[in-house]
């Protein structure tokens, strides 16, 4: 049996391309992803959203801006530019998480006093690029999305993520996840 093609280019991307800095933080991408999909994991969540973890930053890793583009004052898109890229083969339970994870941050700014505490200063810099807290209008529109609780789980996981020295299993581990949420070819 062949693997996937497809799968064979997101381990690829995890595997080959992630070594670059993971913003201002002592990890890099793949670390970032394998703790984001490995706290999903262990939170008992379904395929897609440990999918959804796991790749939820593949944006950074697809793109030509360089490893930390909010440095130079340029919101990325990464959550378009990765939503972009997964939905040619994963449906919405995998890419709307991915897609709406930057709005999830802003919408647990607006709606948890305590949340704008919790974000490390590249995420602080970064909000600021990608809107800052959401309106009370947004907030109500977020909230009626399919995908909005899903989004602010990966969210939360997203920002748990960033822990130097934390021992996760590799990205093979996390694949079985990925071919479990992949549209079959036809």
């Amino acid at each position: 049996m062949t693997q996937d093609p497809r799968l064979a280019q997101i381990a690829e991307l995890l595997e080959l391309r992630a070594d670059g800095p993971y913003g201002l933080h002592d990890i890099n991408q793949r670390q970032h992803a394998l703790q984001s999909a490995w706290l999903a994991e262990q939170a008992g969540c379904p395929p897609a959203l440990i999918a959804a973890a796991l790749m939820h930053d593949i944006g950074h890793l697809v793109h030509d801006l360089g490893d930390n583009p909010a440095a130079e004052g340029i919101d990325d898109r990464h959550e378009a530019v990765g939503h972009a890229f997964l939905a040619r083969w994963f449906g919405p339970e995998v890419t709307e998480p991915v897609r709406m994870h930057v709005a999830a941050k802003r919408f647990l700014c607006a709606t948890e006093a305590d949340y704008f505490g919790k974000l490390s200063p590249d995420s602080v810099l970064s909000l600021t690029l990608q809107g800052g807290p959401m309106s009370a209008t947004e907030v109500v529109a977020f909230r009626a999305l399919p995908q909005a609780a899903a989004a602010v789980q990966l969210r939360r996981f997203d920002e748990e993520a960033k822990a130097k020295g934390l021992e996760t299993p590799p990205v093979a581990h996390f694949m079985p996840a990925v071919a479990a949420s992949i549209r079959q070819p036809g």
